[in-house]
Protein backbone atom coordinates (compact mmCIF):
# COMPACT_ATOMS: atom_id res chain seq x y z
CA UNK A 1 0.00 0.00 0.00
CA UNK A 2 1.23 3.26 -0.70
CA UNK A 3 0.80 6.23 1.83
CA UNK A 4 -1.25 9.43 0.95
CA UNK A 5 -0.64 11.43 3.54
CA UNK A 6 -1.08 15.78 4.00
CA UNK A 7 2.54 16.30 5.82
CA UNK A 8 5.37 14.60 4.53
CA UNK A 9 7.89 12.59 6.42
CA UNK A 10 6.54 9.02 7.73
CA UNK A 11 8.45 5.59 7.54
CA UNK A 12 7.78 2.50 5.78
CA UNK A 13 9.14 -0.82 6.70
CA UNK A 14 8.66 -4.08 4.61
CA UNK A 15 9.62 -7.15 6.27
CA UNK A 16 9.43 -10.51 5.81
CA UNK A 17 11.43 -13.71 6.06
CA UNK A 18 13.83 -14.74 2.99
CA UNK A 19 12.59 -15.53 -0.82
CA UNK A 20 9.29 -13.15 -0.04
CA UNK A 21 9.88 -10.41 -2.37
CA UNK A 22 11.37 -7.92 0.01
CA UNK A 23 13.95 -6.31 -2.29
CA UNK A 24 11.68 -7.01 -5.31
CA UNK A 25 9.38 -4.99 -3.82
CA UNK A 26 11.29 -2.00 -2.74
CA UNK A 27 12.40 -2.63 -6.48
CA UNK A 28 9.11 -1.65 -7.32
CA UNK A 29 8.84 1.56 -4.95
CA UNK A 30 12.16 2.88 -6.21
CA UNK A 31 10.43 2.62 -9.85
CA UNK A 32 7.59 4.77 -8.37
CA UNK A 33 9.73 7.48 -7.23
CA UNK A 34 11.77 7.59 -10.74
CA UNK A 35 8.57 8.00 -12.52
CA UNK A 36 7.43 10.86 -9.85
CA UNK A 37 10.92 12.54 -10.50
CA UNK A 38 11.87 12.35 -6.56
CA UNK A 39 15.43 12.23 -5.61
CA UNK A 40 16.12 9.86 -3.46
CA UNK A 41 19.33 7.92 -2.44
CA UNK A 42 19.14 3.85 -1.81
CA UNK A 43 21.94 2.20 0.95
CA UNK A 44 22.58 -1.35 1.70
CA UNK A 45 24.56 -2.66 4.20
CA UNK A 46 28.25 -3.33 3.08
CA UNK A 47 28.60 -6.76 4.45
CA UNK A 48 25.77 -7.54 1.85
CA UNK A 49 28.22 -8.60 -1.15
CA UNK A 50 25.99 -11.78 -1.99
CA UNK A 51 25.59 -10.30 -5.59
CA UNK A 52 27.07 -6.75 -5.87
CA UNK A 53 28.70 -4.45 -3.72
CA UNK A 54 27.03 -1.03 -5.33
CA UNK A 55 23.83 -2.40 -6.07
CA UNK A 56 20.52 -3.46 -4.24
CA UNK A 57 19.84 -6.57 -6.42
CA UNK A 58 16.81 -9.03 -5.52
CA UNK A 59 16.77 -13.19 -5.81
CA UNK A 60 15.97 -12.86 -9.38
CA UNK A 61 18.68 -10.08 -10.47
CA UNK A 62 16.42 -6.88 -11.09
CA UNK A 63 18.63 -4.01 -8.90
CA UNK A 64 18.93 -0.52 -8.16
CA UNK A 65 22.44 1.48 -7.45
CA UNK A 66 22.72 1.67 -3.70
CA UNK A 67 25.26 3.14 -1.82
CA UNK A 68 27.32 0.37 0.50
CA UNK A 69 27.32 1.90 4.39
CA UNK A 70 28.86 -0.26 7.61
CA UNK A 71 27.16 1.97 9.91
CA UNK A 72 23.49 3.58 10.28
CA UNK A 73 25.04 7.08 10.45
CA UNK A 74 26.83 7.21 7.42
CA UNK A 75 23.16 7.53 6.07
CA UNK A 76 24.03 11.82 6.42
CA UNK A 77 26.93 12.10 4.63
CA UNK A 78 25.00 10.95 1.05
CA UNK A 79 21.57 12.67 1.64
CA UNK A 80 21.26 16.82 1.07
CA UNK A 81 18.61 19.10 1.89
CA UNK A 82 16.62 18.21 -1.26
CA UNK A 83 16.35 14.07 -1.11
CA UNK A 84 13.02 13.58 -0.55
CA UNK A 85 13.46 9.90 0.27
CA UNK A 86 16.23 7.74 1.87
CA UNK A 87 15.89 3.39 0.93
CA UNK A 88 17.88 1.30 3.37
CA UNK A 89 17.41 -2.71 2.26
CA UNK A 90 18.43 -5.54 4.56
CA UNK A 91 18.09 -3.15 7.13
CA UNK A 92 18.83 -5.84 9.72
CA UNK A 93 22.26 -5.84 9.22
CA UNK A 94 22.95 -2.08 10.39
CA UNK A 95 22.98 -1.08 13.93
CA UNK A 96 20.36 0.26 16.66
CA UNK A 97 21.36 4.00 15.33
CA UNK A 98 19.00 3.61 12.47
CA UNK A 99 15.92 3.46 14.16
CA UNK A 100 16.47 7.09 15.50
CA UNK A 101 18.15 8.53 11.97
CA UNK A 102 14.91 7.14 10.38
CA UNK A 103 12.86 8.77 13.08
CA UNK A 104 14.70 12.39 12.44
CA UNK A 105 15.08 11.78 8.58
CA UNK A 106 10.90 11.34 9.27
CA UNK A 107 10.53 14.57 11.31
CA UNK A 108 12.86 16.46 8.90
CA UNK A 109 9.73 15.51 6.18
CA UNK A 110 11.68 12.77 4.07
CA UNK A 111 9.98 9.65 3.46
CA UNK A 112 11.87 6.69 4.80
CA UNK A 113 11.39 3.13 2.84
CA UNK A 114 12.99 0.17 4.96
CA UNK A 115 13.39 -3.02 3.77
CA UNK A 116 14.91 -6.26 5.81
CA UNK A 117 14.37 -9.96 7.73
CA UNK A 118 12.02 -9.24 10.70
CA UNK A 119 13.01 -12.55 12.81
CA UNK A 120 16.82 -14.15 12.52
CA UNK A 121 17.19 -17.89 11.75
CA UNK A 122 16.40 -18.72 15.41
CA UNK A 123 12.86 -16.90 14.61
CA UNK A 124 13.46 -14.10 17.03
CA UNK A 125 12.90 -10.65 15.98
CA UNK A 126 15.98 -9.00 14.67
CA UNK A 127 16.16 -5.59 17.14
CA UNK A 128 16.16 -2.80 14.83
CA UNK A 129 14.04 -4.22 12.93
CA UNK A 130 11.19 -5.03 15.84
CA UNK A 131 11.77 -1.25 16.66
CA UNK A 132 11.12 0.28 12.80
CA UNK A 133 8.38 -2.14 12.99
CA UNK A 134 6.53 -0.24 15.68
CA UNK A 135 7.52 3.62 14.66
CA UNK A 136 6.36 2.64 11.02
CA UNK A 137 3.59 4.95 9.86
CA UNK A 138 3.25 1.60 7.30
CA UNK A 139 4.36 -2.01 7.47
CA UNK A 140 3.87 -4.49 4.71
CA UNK A 141 4.68 -7.72 5.94
CA UNK A 142 5.26 -10.57 3.04
CA UNK A 143 5.45 -14.26 3.05
CA UNK A 144 7.12 -16.55 1.55
CA UNK A 145 6.50 -20.36 0.48
CA UNK A 146 7.34 -22.63 3.10
CA UNK A 147 10.33 -25.62 1.23
CA UNK A 148 9.08 -28.07 3.24
CA UNK A 149 4.98 -28.16 2.95
CA UNK A 150 4.18 -25.38 0.88
CA UNK A 151 2.16 -23.38 3.49
CA UNK A 152 2.85 -19.45 3.82
CA UNK A 153 6.45 -18.88 5.53
CA UNK A 154 7.34 -16.31 8.01
CA UNK A 155 10.61 -17.95 8.95
CA UNK A 156 14.29 -18.12 7.36
CA UNK A 157 15.75 -21.38 7.91
CA UNK A 158 19.31 -21.41 7.72
CA UNK A 159 20.40 -24.93 6.40
CA UNK A 160 24.43 -26.48 7.49
CA UNK A 161 25.09 -29.21 5.89
CA UNK A 162 21.35 -30.28 5.19
CA UNK A 163 20.83 -29.86 8.34
CA UNK A 164 19.47 -27.25 10.04
CA UNK A 165 21.72 -24.70 12.44
CA UNK A 166 22.14 -24.62 15.82
CA UNK A 167 20.21 -21.89 18.05
CA UNK A 168 24.00 -21.43 19.61
CA UNK A 169 25.34 -20.50 16.08
CA UNK A 170 26.23 -16.76 15.20
CA UNK A 171 23.32 -14.62 13.98
CA UNK A 172 24.59 -12.98 11.31
CA UNK A 173 25.59 -15.00 8.15
CA UNK A 174 25.23 -13.56 4.71
CA UNK A 175 24.21 -16.23 2.57
CA UNK A 176 20.96 -16.90 0.16
CA UNK A 177 19.52 -20.12 -1.51
CA UNK A 178 22.67 -22.12 -0.28
CA UNK A 179 21.97 -21.39 3.36
CA UNK A 180 18.57 -20.89 3.79
CA UNK A 181 15.01 -21.82 2.85
CA UNK A 182 11.50 -19.93 3.65
CA UNK A 183 9.75 -22.10 6.07
CA UNK A 184 6.41 -21.75 8.06
CA UNK A 185 5.85 -21.91 11.59
CA UNK A 186 5.55 -25.64 11.98
CA UNK A 187 8.34 -26.72 9.84
CA UNK A 188 10.85 -24.00 11.16
CA UNK A 189 13.38 -26.30 13.28
CA UNK A 190 16.32 -24.88 15.49
CA UNK A 191 18.78 -27.24 17.20
CA UNK A 192 19.03 -26.29 20.87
Amino acid sequence: MDLEVKNKGWIEVIAGPMFAGKSEELLRRIRRLDYAKQKYVVFKPAIDTRYSKGELVSHIKNKSKAIPIKKANEIYKHISYNTDVVVVDEAQFLDIELVEICEKLANEGRRVIIAGLDMDFRGEPFEVMGQLLSKAEDVTKLTAICMKCGAPATRSQRIINGKPARYDDPIVVVGAEEAYEPRCRHCHEVKK
